[in-house]
């Protein structure tokens, strides 16, 4: 089939707007009887799912569900989930899709917030849910795979199966461009979650980026086994190989043991990958399949992915191309990127160059624009129309806040280099500033996770007494690893600049996170310095400064 992207770059021209049904559409119609979807063996072509996603939205729409509703999803991933999905892009419904980690308050927040009147859930997370339904007002029922919750104090209960029906006729409802797809809520590491609206072209535009950075073809068999409540497998997966008419695998679940045996069963070309997923890979024992197997790897892709990561992976794992193509987030798509063919040009740790969709520029405390070099904070606006979050959802005020001078505020802190490629720098509220020296904790903390003994750590702020910040580490070490601080101390004399080296070290048995697994620095900044923190400046070492 032709590609339903242009060729790289032309695509910044004047890109039409664009709908995920759309896109399945054309697939489908190119070529009906490819393979597009495995999940444990069990295989869809392109027209197999969209028979399964039409009986999904006729089982929406005779359950109640109209376009602009929100649909609350617990679920493990799975085919039915995939179809699920597509039933309701193909009415107009909007995906809310909830981490199946939540209990408590965090899921009863954002099932409220939604407003959703249907959720839709495995087992385990139903119950979840019931024990929840007295402050759920909106939630009038739950849909459960597998058996029904005990007590849903009132709620209707719908056996799963039930979203299925048997007409699979076309629903026959307009979707547009500026429609609204998802709510993906933000990890709230400050407040509660908020909701970012996401509109179908939004969604198909981030796919159209991710196949340039990720230089997918229609021969490729893309493999994930990211959760389907990130926002990542449905458009660096699903939606960029229908794009082009490609295949997808899905796994249940990330397994290092079924990793290798997985992508050889499937075929897998490329994989997509996050954070802790890299070093347990490359720390797992060698295995046949990784032997038979790693070098017909295509591509890997990630983030985040730095360079000794990827060179790392390049030494053990032999893959010819490992990408990390831009920087974005859940409030925009890619504001910079570079295609999969420039890859090999872009220096170590950067994050490609401005992507001429958006106005992208580097800014100081006071909205002014610095100079190439210098770090500030990363603001964005759109040069064409729904390429961009459409708010926070029943929040316009939070949604003011971030959009200052009606310019988007990432909050984020980069830089750009004399040849236009970008690097990411910190977090602005991470950003420490420590005796007229800027220090950022992403970058020391890159250099702590090299440490042997060390499992986690959090470099975080503390207040200073001479004003401004003093660094902290807060470590968890490896079971049956020791360390004491001053060796730790010492460890780092050598591979960082003198004013980024903590003045406290403390060690713990864990750091607090969020059911995102986010570490929560707000609130090591709030404890400070406790009765186990080792403090440099007590301890008789003295540093040249260099």
């Amino acid at each position: 089939m032709e590609s339903n992207v242009d060729d790289a770059f032309p695509i910044w021209s004047n890109p039409p707007e664009d709908t995920i049904t759309g896109v399945f559409a054309r697939a489908t119609a190119a070529d009906p009887d490819k393979q597009f979807l495995d999940f444990l063996g069990k295989t869809f072509s392109y027209a197999e799912l969209d028979r399964k996603a039409r009986q999904a939205a006729n089982g929406l729409v005779a359950n109640g569900v109209a376009k602009g509703d929100t649909v609350v999803c617990l679920l493990d991933n799975s085919d039915e989930f995939v179809a699920l999905w597509l039933g309701m892009m193909r009415i107009g419904a909007i995906c809310v899709p909830v981490n199946t980690g939540y209990k408590g308050e965090y899921l009863r927040h954002q099932i409220a917030d939604s407003g959703a009147a249907l959720v839709v859930a495995e087992h385990d997370y139903a119950e979840r849910i019931a024990s929840l339904c007295d402050n759920l007002p909106e939630l009038a029922t739950i849909a459960h795979r597998g058996p029904a919750p005990a007590d849903a104090k009132g709620k209707r209960l719908l056996p799963f199966e039930a979203l299925f029906s048997e007409d699979d006729s076309e629903p026959g409802i307009e979707i547009h461009p500026e429609d609204l797809a998802f709510l993906i809520y933000t990890g709230g590491t400050t407040g509660p979650s908020k909701g970012c609206m996401i509109s179908h072209n939004y969604a198909v535009t981030l796919a159209k980026q991710l196949v340039i950075g990720s230089g997918r073809k229609q021969h490729c068999v893309s493999w994930s086994a990211l959760p389907m409540f990130h926002f990542n497998i449905y458009t660096n997966t699903l939606l960029a190989c229908a794009l082009v008419g490609a295949s997808v695998a899905i796994y249940p679940r990330f397994s290092v043991s079924k990793f290798w045996p997985e992508l050889e069963r499937t075929g897998a070309t490329d994989v997509s990958l996050i954070g802790a997923m890299f070093p347990m890979l490359l720390n797992a024992p060698e295995n046949e399949a990784e032997k038979r197997y790693a070098h017909r790897l295509e591509a890997v892709m990630g983030a985040p992915f730095t360079g000794k990561t990827m060179a790392a992976w390049a030494e053990r794992f032999g893959t010819r191309n490992r990408y990390c193509p831009g920087y974005g987030f859940t409030e925009a798509t890619m504001l910079t990127l570079v295609s999969a063919e420039d890859a090999h040009l872009a220096p170590p740790d950067s994050s490609g160059r401005r992507n001429a969709w958006f106005d992208t520029r580097i800014v100081d405390d006071h909205g002014v624009e610095v100079a190439d070099g210098l770090p500030g904070e990363i603001i964005a606006r759109p040069r064409m129309p729904n390429i961009m979050f459409s708010g926070y959802w029943r929040r316009p005020e939070d949604t003011l806040k971030i959009m200052k001078n009606m310019w988007l505020h990432t909050g984020d802190i980069g830089r750009f280099d004399e040849q236009g490629w970008f690097y990411f720098v910190d977090r602005k509220k991470d950003y420490l500033r420590r005796r007229g020296e800027n220090i950022s904790s992403f970058e020391v903390e890159n250099v702590l996770r090299s440490h042997a003994a060390i499992d986690d750590v959090a470099a975080h702020a503390v207040p200073s007494p001479l004003g401004e910040d003093d660094l902290k580490i807060t470590a968890v070490l490896k079971t049956g690893e020791e360390l004491r601080p001053e060796t730790l101390f010492e460890w780092c004399v050598d591979r960082l600049p003198y004013f980024a080296l903590p003045r406290y070290i403390e060690f713990r048995a864990d750091l607090p996170k969020s059911p995102v697994g986010r570490v929560l620095k707000y609130e090591l900044r709030d404890q400070g310095v406790t009765a186990g923190t080792w403090d440099f400046e007590s301890s008789g070492i003295t540093v040249a400064k260099r």
